[in-house]
């Protein structure tokens, strides 16, 4: 390739010698700055296609050292697992530690909940309490609540028997 860029060359150069027409001379000269232009490009690409080679063995060789090292020393690799274990119970830990954080201010939220329906219930029995007629009702709506509940436990019963039965 470089023989025939070379020729090429050679022979840009000799027919401006023989012809001086200002059209060739400008084209020759606009090839001639492409023909630099990707050389440097070319120069530039290799030297970087070399470092990142020259880059990818460094690595493979430092970690192939590591490795040599770490089977040249099994307490070292040992040590490495242990710290390695260490830091997986530090993390549970933590974990551990935030979940009893939340569940303490859930349990903090339903004491205050557990309060605030407190005053509420008081603040309607009192209610109760001095608007007259008013026990009578909450009790009518309670035995009517248990006359319900009676009523339909008997109908499940009756059902339960009557499927039992056809069975």
């Amino acid at each position: 390739r470089e023989n025939l860029i070379a020729q090429l060359n050679r022979l840009l150069s000799s027919e401006s010698l023989l012809t001086a027409s200002a059209l060739k001379q400008n084209n020759l000269s606009r090839h001639r700055s492409i023909l630099l232009d990707h050389r440097q490009t070319l120069a530039r690409l290799k030297s970087s296609i070399t470092e990142s080679r020259q880059h990818a063995n460094l690595l493979s060789t430092v970690r192939s050292d590591i490795d040599a090292y770490r089977s040249n020393n099994p307490e070292t690799a040992e040590a490495d697992y242990m710290l390695d274990e260490r830091s997986r119970i530090d993390r549970s830990h933590g974990v551990a530690d935030s979940v009893l954080s939340q569940a303490y201010a859930v349990n903090e939220q339903f004491g205050v909940q557990r309060e605030m329906l407190g005053n509420v219930q008081r603040r309607i029995a009192g209610a109760a309490g001095k608007v007259p007629g008013i026990n009578g009702l909450i009790g009518r709506i309670g035995a009517k609540k248990r006359r319900d509940g009676i009523i339909l436990g008997g109908f499940i019963g009756f059902c339960g028997l009557v499927f039992l039965y056809t069975m």
